[in-house]
């Protein structure tokens, strides 16, 4: 009989929240119910922006999480800002692409070339002698590492080397050395070649490597000179069962999840002050609101204009209980993929929420890109270039009509990205032959 234990190492677990923490948490909760004994290893005291409570629901009472303290260099660092004034500090201001402050500059220089591949290095070293003991010790076969953060990785291919019977599947939820995040960090030559060579050796010592999207299983193939299977983000089908849509009194669009420089949703924004402007939309109709972390140089922008000021609201993050009502209310999802050479292959996991809500989705991004190709196979929505200010007026016409004759968004085909789907996907790579 086959050993169904398995190992998952992960940074983000409840109460963590986010799209991130999802994605193992559901492949947990389902591979419970399959005859799988997932163990969970996870930071004691892990620095993270977004806490969501009501996510632990869906850890099963039989996993067994483990939890290790880790040391982290952002309270220090954070301390050392205060002393310069800076008393709140978001995780999206950190962002920066084009001109930055004092403070980004040598945050993100710190950032990118001291701490390789993240500020979560420190907590290899102490993992890997502590998860040594605890595989032998419960006969587990199987480990899987996600990231980012991509130190996460690290763990993995040193327990690789010193138990070189378990079988490690590395899982890539974002690129590593083409990772656009590192664009930002002011990365020095010597920095970014040593990420590759790390990134080089986990692709090629993992027995298995996973990733999201085609565009990311391509470049990984070609980086790594070797296999890499694909498995996207998804949506539970569990928790959109009951949700019950309503019809606003006014035009709601939403966004959800971090708004930063790379993620801009400036052009939407623009192109519906012109319609406000001629009138093509009442103001007392249209009604736009940002859930989740959003940047202060975006914040300002809307704040300080007339016609965007009226229509639009912030609000902090939200449970992803609440949100799931949240989807219920809402007319038009707007989607905004990050702008960056990568962007093809942004799928990140509320777009396929989205999907699950029922709402039509607008969005931002490269229309060869991936989400592009999702949006296309199952009639969910519509994406433009940045730069398409006509066709975005266009499909936000469209949108708004629909909404005004009350006409309903038609079915879609969208099981293949069900968490249970996926976690199938998932057990049929894991009961490969080594």
């Amino acid at each position: 009989m086959q050993n169904k234990k398995i190992l998952i190492i992960t940074y983000y677990w409840p109460p963590s929240g986010g799209s991130g923490v999802q994605r193992w948490l559901k492949f947990v909760k389902y591979l419970t119910r399959m005859g799988w004994e997932p163990y969970v290893f996870t930071p004691e005291n892990p620095s993270f922006i977004i806490k969501d409570e009501s996510l632990e629901k869906d850890v099963p009472n039989s996993v067994e999480v483990i939890k290790l303290p880790i040391w982290e260099p952002y309270q220090l660092f954070f301390k050392i800002l205060g002393l310069f004034g800076k008393k709140e500090i978001k995780q999206s201001d950190f962002i920066a692409t084009e001109k930055k402050s004092f403070l980004q500059s040598i945050s993100s220089w710190i950032r990118g070339n001291i701490f390789i591949p993240d500020a979560r290095i420190f907590w290899v070293k102490p993992s890997v002698a502590f998860l040594t003991e605890f595989i032998q010790a419960n006969q587990i076969e199987k480990i899987i590492t996600t990231g980012p953060p991509h130190s996460i990785h690290l763990i993995g291919q040193r327990l690789k080397k010193r138990l070189s019977n378990v079988m490690w599947v590395a899982d890539f939820r974002d690129p590593w050395s083409e990772w656009d995040l590192l664009d930002t960090l002011s990365l020095t030559s010597w920095a970014r070649a040593k990420h590759r060579r790390l990134e080089c050796e986990v692709l090629s010592q993992a027995d298995q490597v996973i990733t999201i999207a085609p565009y990311h299983v391509k470049r990984f193939e070609l980086l790594g000179n070797r296999k890499v299977e694909l498995i996207t983000n998804g949506f539970d089908e569990e928790d959109f069962s009951s949700i019950q849509h309503f019809r606003n009194d006014r035009f709601t669009i939403r966004h959800i999840g971090i708004v930063d420089e790379l993620r801009d949703p400036r052009p939407v924004m623009n192109s519906l002050k012109e319609m406000l402007l001629a009138k093509t939309i009442l103001t007392d109709t249209i009604e736009i609101e940002f859930i989740g972390n959003v940047n202060s140089s975006f914040k300002l922008f809307v704040e300080q204009d007339d016609v965007l000021s009226k229509v639009t609201r912030f609000v902090n993050q939200v449970p992803h209980a609440k949100l799931l009502e949240i989807y219920g209310r809402t007319d038009l999802q707007l989607l905004v993929l990050a702008h960056t050479a990568i962007a093809p292959g942004n799928l990140p996991g509320k777009f396929f929420e989205y999907l699950a809500s029922g709402n039509p989705i607008l969005a931002i991004g490269p229309v060869d890109g991936d989400a592009a190709e999702v949006l296309k196979e199952t009639n969910a929505g519509l994406i433009h270039e940045r730069e398409d200010e006509a066709g975005l007026k266009s499909s936000l016409k469209i949108f708004y009509s629909n909404w005004e004759e009350n006409k309903v968004s038609s079915e879609r085909n969208i099981n293949k990205y069900s968490r249970k789907e996926l976690t199938e996907q998932l057990v049929k790579l894991l009961i490969q032959t080594i």
